[in-house]
């Protein structure tokens, strides 16, 4: 106990020194450090994205401040390497096997099929599981509210942060100059999520066309890799003013200077996606807005509008859960 104490004042010493965020991500390396120190066991951490978490916990400040051999790193099929594995879902794979794994962390949960979690759960009997989501899905909310699973809210959110302002909105030109224009204009920056890769760069263009002053990239899966990861590094570093995307924005970037995103089309996705998209911004002290651009409320099935008018109803901090 001595330990796994001492521990976690190193850690919280090392948020402060670093203005990390207290978020789910935390609970989970507690969760993991607690099963290292008491245990012993082995942790698989099972997440969409790798990239959030090296962004915001850095591999060689962890282990320093965690004081422990421990290495965060890929394993050999059959021949466990490290303590923690943080992978994707390839933990799934029955070439990928475990000495004594103790804990199982999904993080990004919603994400994740009914197969895929009944898969992990077999990889142990007795094995602890702790699955994280802003928007859990209605399987597992249910097993929450039937007391099946235990459940724990974080309500609180980081200090100094406000609600996003969220808008649903016809495809304006004057209202996207405008909007774009404020944001440049106080020295922050702009997502604009467009899903059709086929007329990505005419929207591009358009926007060059309302705002010639703006600098925009356009980003998608179909760039390669190192050009994609570049992209992205290029406009974290501010290099950008406007990014032009497909959901693959949705999860595990983290751009605190960006603090307004454009959805085109937005009734063509579904709640959790437009959450966690609109999550994208307001992840600073600045005032943020989330702009639903759909066609008018009247044309669109009455789902559609249901989704929307519940998005631009619940927009304060923490809301993901309300809306699941």
């Amino acid at each position: 106990k001595g330990d796994v104490f001492a521990t976690w004042k190193r850690l919280e010493e090392f948020w402060k020194n670093n203005n990390c965020s207290l978020e789910f991500k935390l609970i989970a390396y507690d969760a993991v450090i607690r099963a290292k120190l008491m245990y012993g066991l082995e942790s698989a951490h099972l997440t969409e994205t790798l990239k959030e978490k090296l962004d915001v916990f850095q591999r060689k400040g962890l282990r320093q401040i965690m004081k422990l051999p421990t290495t965060f790193g890929q394993m050999q099929a059959n021949k466990p390497k490290t303590n923690t594995d943080d992978r994707t879902i390839q933990l799934v794979n029955n070439k990928i096997s475990f000495k004594d794994l103790g804990l199982l962390i999904i993080d990004e949960e919603q994400k994740f099929g009914v197969n895929v979690k009944d898969k992990l759960k077999s990889l142990r009997k007795n094995i602890d599981i702790l699955t994280l989501s802003a928007t859990p899905i209605p399987r597992t909310l249910q097993f929450s509210l039937m007391s099946a699973r235990d459940l724990s809210l974080i309500t609180t959110p980081p200090p100094n942060r406000y609600p996003i302002k969220t808008s649903v909105i016809r495809f304006d030109k004057d209202i996207l100059t405008k909007a774009i224009r404020y944001e440049i204009e106080r020295g922050g920056q702009v997502f604009f999520v467009n899903n059709k890769i086929q007329n990505i760069e005419e929207v591009a263009s358009l926007l060059k066309g309302l705002v010639p002053e703006s600098k925009i990239a356009v980003a998608h899966g179909r760039l390669t890799g190192k050009k994609l990861e570049s992209l992205m590094i290029r406009f974290i570093n501010n290099e950008f003013d406007v990014l032009v995307s497909t959901t693959i924005i949705e999860s595990g970037l983290d751009v605190p200077n960006a603090n307004t995103i454009f959805i085109n089309n937005a009734n063509n996705f579904g709640l959790s996606d437009l959450h966690q998209m609109r999550g994208r911004v307001g992840r600073s002290n600045k005032k943020a807005f989330c702009y639903l651009i759909s066609a008018p409320l009247h044309q669109l099935s009455e789902e559609s509008r249901k989704r929307l008018i519940a998005l631009e109803q619940f927009s304060t901090l923490g809301s993901g859960f309300k809306i699941a």
